[in-house]
């Protein structure tokens, strides 16, 4: 459940805030007059490099340069 501060309360408890989202990783939606306008939430780095993911994903590399035509694509 996202929960909601105002500006004026996240200014006098940001760090005591800050320390909630990172032991519980609940979001905070910070609001000004009732309308929000920020997210703070935990960062999620990714596991994997986006490199280490594409790892063995190409099939055959035949000719580089050639145009490839729509029906060249294969269906996994």
């Amino acid at each position: 459940m996202m929960q909601t501060v105002s500006k004026t309360e996240f200014k006098a408890h940001a760090l005591e805030i800050f320390r909630h989202i990172e032991q519980s990783g609940q979001t905070r939606v910070i609001t000004d007059h009732g309308r929000p306008v920020l997210e703070i939430r935990q960062l999620r780095q990714p596991t994997q490099s986006a490199l280490d993911k594409l790892r063995g994903s190409v099939i055959r590399y035949a000719a580089a340069t050639s145009p490839v035509a729509d029906d060249d694509w294969e269906q996994a």
